[in-house]
Formats: structure tokens, sequence, C-alpha cells
């Protein structure tokens, strides 16, 4: 790997940082994930964070999310006089419009037509954020949700855009940098929505694309070698694209000075543990332990049903077993984790703490009391997609990097009930078919994460001329950006028709196929 490469002509100016007040919007996340892919770093924090932290933080622009509430309501959340007094660029988005317009003397009220879905706004102003965005045209399809609207603009502000229910969708103080759309620009159906948060970090803010993969890679190795020293540090690898990259970017960082411990639990894809030690231990030079207890996890897990028993149970085993290898070497000083971003939210481990908790993460908290070490967790901030383009920068192949994800619990929450050793066999086989058929047909690539569920319910089938009463085996492959929202793919039926009659027909244990349809929400993308 050319890491000295990486760490050549790194830009000297990190100062460039957005700070994302959030409203309390389902939409904040992507509107991170859209400064980013403007090559600027961007954090989310809770809208009524303090002035000393407004301050402190030293943004270089803020953007103001959408939400829930309506501005009238007693107690709804505002905008605070440091947002306001910081001198910074903002750009206000539904809720988060409606609110600077409240605060700023604007009046806000209730609409008789509420907006939710695609409108067409008119663009009606010539300011830096929308205007000339249509090359002479002046309508704009956007994502609206709504039900309060601006009713009049304060003092200073001009109208940038219109719609037919929200005859103010967009306004602009030019002289004081202060902007407000009343559409989501950060999601996909907002037509030129990139280029709405483009303008507003590069021209508004003065950003520099400073937030890129080798720039990243260059911060991490920065501060790890700063953290770490010589002294060394434990890594629970997994295989998976996370852990992975953790690897790679710790062995650029401190080389011999990592050990990574492999516990294979029994629980894995088909033939996956072998894959696991072929490319870091002997492709990489990475000193890789694997630790074989899949026996284990099964005795644990025996007679137990509730999915997140089931988590928190291979979570356990996990850090058991972690700590039984960590304890052969005195001189482990450090703990790797391959944390990301979505794990955080939905363990509702954020800093903000206004999660809710969907399911447990086994590597999200408890590691640091249980193994009395100081954790380094260098993807913790990062989105699925930034994991990826830095693990590809590090050499990582493409057949490791575009791997669809696998939870940390394996097949055991892809079994619903209680976990067997045949049921594992038998799911390994079925996943192995599916996604053998999605490479073979060119479609793996199409699809953000796709897998086999165990249901440990019996149909009746024939094969041949011989009656069959065996499992069910459940597909499920979706699509999404940020793995926050995701909705089923739509196959052909043909295709799914062939890797039904190939699972049947291969698989003796299995007597009935079906394909998920769910979207997330309301359903998870795992079944448990």
């Amino acid at each position: 790997m050319e890491v000295e490469a990486h760490l050549q002509e790194v830009e000297t100016s990190d100062s460039a940082r957005l700070l994302i007040l959030d409203f309390g919007s389902q939409y904040t996340q992507l509107i991170a994930r859209r400064v980013r892919e403007a090559g600027v770093y961007s954090e989310i924090h809770p809208h009524d964070l303090s002035a000393e932290a407004i301050t402190d933080f030293q943004a270089s622009g803020m953007i103001l999310s959408g939400g829930p509430e309506s501005v009238g309501r007693e107690g709804s959340p505002a905008v605070s006089d440091a947002v306001i007094n910081s001198g910074a660029p903002i750009l206000g988005i539904c809720y988060g419009m409606q609110a600077l317009a409240t605060k700023l003397g604007g009046e806000v009220s209730g609409s008789d037509h509420r907006e939710f879905g695609y409108a067409e706004v008119s663009l009606t102003g010539s300011d830096g954020l929308l205007g000339g965005l249509l090359d002479g045209g002046d309508q704009l399809k956007v994502w609206m949700s709504h039900g309060d609207r601006v009713e009049a603009l304060p003092e200073g502000f001009e109208s940038i855009a219109s719609s037919r229910n929200a005859p103010l969708a967009g306004m602009a103080d030019v002289k004081r940098q202060i902007y407000g759309v009343q559409f989501h620009p950060e999601v996909t159906h907002t037509e030129k929505g990139q280029a709405i948060i483009e303008r507003f970090v590069h021209k508004i803010c003065s950003c520099p694309s400073y937030w890129t993969p080798r720039n990243i890679i260059a911060q991490h190795i920065e501060q790890v070698q700063q953290d770490v020293g010589m002294e060394r540090v434990l890594l629970g690898l997994s295989g998976g694209v996370d852990s992975s990259v953790v690897a790679a970017l710790l062995h650029a960082a401190i080389g011999d000075q990592l050990t990574c411990v492999f516990v294979d639990n029994g629980l894995l894809r088909l033939n996956e543990g072998d894959q696991v030690m072929d490319t870091f231990s002997r492709s990489f030079g990475i000193k890789v332990i694997r630790a074989n207890a899949g026996n284990l996890f099964l005795r644990e897990l025996k007679g137990k049903t509730d999915p997140e028993v089931k988590r928190k149970i291979i979570g356990k085993a996990f850090i058991d077993v972690f700590l039984k290898e960590a304890k052969k070497d005195k001189q482990i000083k450090w703990l790797a984790q391959g944390t990301i971003y979505p794990d955080v939210i939905e363990s509702a481990g954020n800093p903000n703490g206004t999660a809710h908790v969907i399911k447990s993460h086994h590597n999200v908290g408890g590691l640091p009391d249980y193994l009395n070490l100081p954790v380094i967790e260098p993807l913790r901030d990062l989105f699925k997609d930034e994991v990826r383009k830095i693990g590809k920068k590090l050499g990582l192949s493409s057949a490791l990097i575009e791997r669809h994800p696998f939870p940390g619990p394996g097949l055991g929450v892809r079994i619903l009930g209680e976990v067997k050793k045949d049921y594992i066999h038998t799911l390994q086989l079925a996943d192995h078919i599916f996604i053998e058929e999605l490479i073979e047909n060119n479609l793996y690539h199409k699809v953000s994460q796709a897998f086999a569920v165990f249901l440990p319910v019996k149909s009746v089938g024939v094969v041949g001329d011989s009656r069959r009463y065996e499992y069910v085996i459940a597909l499920r492959a979706v699509e999404t950006i940020d793995f926050m929202t995701a909705k089923a793919y739509q196959f052909s039926h043909q295709f799914l028709e062939k890797v039904s009659s190939r699972i049947i027909n291969e698989i003796p244990q299995v007597s009935r196929v079906t394909y998920d349809i769910s979207s997330k929400p309301p359903a998870t993308i795992e079944w448990e």
C-alpha cells in the first residue's frame, strides 16, 4: 500500500467545517452526508447547543434542519441568539427556515394546503444560493414536507422561491448571508439538490473541498500515531468492510504494533472464516489470531429466541472470547473497533442522545469498561460510503470493499427464533446461492444489501414425486444511499424464480422461498 503517497501533498488547512443543528428531521443525517459529499466536514448537534459550544465550534457555516414541530406552538424549538450572532452564513431548511423567519421578525402560520412530496417552485431571486440554478429556467422540481409556511419575510430579506402553496418558499438576506428554503435540498428527489448544498458550502461559506479520502486517511494515521505512540493495539476483526478498513488503516499507521483477533463465531457466511485469514494474514501480512468459538456461541444461544436477547448474548460471548485472547498479550494497551456512524445512531449512542434504540450493536458501548482498555474508533463519525472510499485508497480489493454489509451478530440475527447448527448450515447454503446468482446476473452492485433469512416454520412442498415438509427461506434485498432509509429492490420475476428453484432443488431442508418487499421504515433492513 502506498500510504506515504497519501500523506504527501495533503492540504494544510482543515478549519473548514459546517455545524448542522438538528431540529428533529428524519433527513438530518442526509444533510451531513450531502455536505461531506461536497468535500466539507460537518457535524450534527442538537438545536439547543449551548452558546459556548457554538462559539467554540468556529463553524464556517451553519445549516438548520427541518423538524416535526410547529414554530407557533408553545415550547417549540427555536433558533438561539448564538446562531444569529455567530456571523457565520446560515441556511435554514423547512422548519429551519420557519424558525429563522420567526426569530428575525417574520411571520409563520399554518396553511390550509399542506405540501408533502413532489412540488415545483419558481426561482424568483438573483441570490447566490438559487439564482441562475436552472440555466435560464425558473421551475425547480423539489421535495416538500411541511404544513406551516412563512407568510411575511423578516426585514432585510427578499423572496428567492415560491410554490403554489408556499408563496415564500425561499428567502435570502444576502448582506448577512442568511438563507432559507421551504423544500428539502438534501433528499435525492429534489432536482439540483446537491448543487444547492455545494453553492452554500463553497460559494457562500467559502469552504474548500478538504474532506477527501486522502485527507481523512492522513488525519487518522496522524491521530493514531499521536495517541498510540509505540504501544500495541488489539482489533476485533470480523472480515466485514468496517473492521477490514480499520485493520488496513491501523496497519498503515502503526505496522506490527497491531494484532487482530478474528473471532469465528460459527455464524459467518459460507467459507468466510478461511477467506478472512487468507486476505489479512497471508496477503496483507497483518498478524491475525483466529479464535474458533462456534460451539461456545451455540451453547450460549441454546433455547434463546428473542432477537435483542440473542444480540446481547452474541455480543457478550464475543467479548469473552476477545478478552481471553487479549490477556495472552500483556503488551496490549489499546482496543480498536470498527464502529461507524449508523451503529452509533441506531444504538442511541450519539452525543445528542435523541435517538431511540432500534437494535443493539455489539461493538457499541460496554467494551471499554469490560476490557479496561482505551478505545480507538477511527470510523465512528463516518458513513458507510465514506468508509468504502478510504478503504479503496488504502489498497483493499474492490471485492472486499464493495461487499454488502454483514451484521456483527452474523447469521444469529438472520435465523428467526432459536439458533441451531443445522439451521446455520442451511442458511449459509441458501445465502450463498442468492449472492452467487446476484453476481452472475450483474445485480450485486445494483443492490445495497442482500441476504437470506431462515424461518423456523415448515411448509409442504413437492420435489419430484415426493412430498417435502421442510423450512422456509426469505430473501431480502434493498437499495439505499445511507442505510437510514431503504426500499426493496425490484427484481424480475424470472430472477427470483431462478433463485428459488436453485435453493429448493439444491438444499433438501428447504421447501419454500419468499421475497421480502418491506421498506425501511417501517421495517428494518435486517429481520431481527
